[in-house]
């Protein structure tokens, strides 16, 4: 049985359980899913700041759990640490910001993002030009108010990002859209199924990356 580790960058455990449920929803059942969260730093990652702050945990994390998986899944969208935890031991690693933005950009098609910290937007631009995909990125939307609050309301998050979604796709020409976040998990799995554009989840986009990446390292 292989057995696969998802690191969340932020301290709650009630976003530990959920992103872990996501990556076991996506991922057969012989493969086992295990959750850590970080002991230090905030709920929620939401400034450039905290993002960097997060790295040092996500990598003592990381290094202690390869000892017993077969491949990690760092769960916050800023992808941090995750250069660091490859460099570094030889199991798969995968973040969910590359794996969303490379199966967004597949077929060379257009993408935005659908999220709710403003703070961040830069680093997603970055992200996209890293992966060579700066020419079909079309920028990110943002949800309205102060981001705890609305994850912490699921109705109106889902409301707030379907609003943006469809900016996304009818103002920004994007024909792709990821919603952007660890934390955000839930309401892109219903955004992907109750919208006919396509919505990327994040979380399920880098089980199916990880669990590609294993079978390429057993070959």
């Amino acid at each position: 049985m292989k057995h696969i580790v998802v690191i969340n960058p932020n301290t709650s455990a009630a976003t530990t359980v959920m992103m872990t449920d996501l990556v076991r929803a996506a991922l057969p059942s012989h493969v086992s899913v295990e959750g850590i969260t970080a002991s230090i730093g905030v709920p929620m990652i939401v400034d450039p700041v905290q993002l960097e702050a997060s790295v040092a945990g996500v990598v003592e994390m990381g290094l202690s759990a390869a000892k017993t998986a077969d491949g990690l899944i760092v769960c916050a969208f800023g992808d941090p640490g995750l250069d660091a935890l490859r460099s570094r031991i030889d199991i798969p690693v995968v973040g969910i910001c590359e794996a969303s933005m490379l199966e967004a950009a597949a077929g060379g098609r257009r993408f935005g993002i659908a999220t709710v910290t403003p703070d961040l937007v830069g680093s997603f631009a970055d992200k996209a030009a890293a992966l060579g995909l700066a020419d079909r990125f079309t920028g990110t939307r943002l949800t309205p108010g102060d981001p705890l609050h609305l994850t912490s309301d699921p109705d109106r998050l889902y409301a707030a990002l379907a609003i943006a979604v469809r900016q996304s796709l009818d103002q920004d020409g994007a024909e792709a859209v990821i919603i952007g976040g660890g934390p955000l998990g839930r309401a892109a799995s219903a955004l992907q199924r109750h919208v006919s554009a396509p919505v990327i989840a994040p979380i399920a986009s880098a089980a199916a990356m990880l669990l590609a990446r294993i079978a390429e390292a057993e070959r």
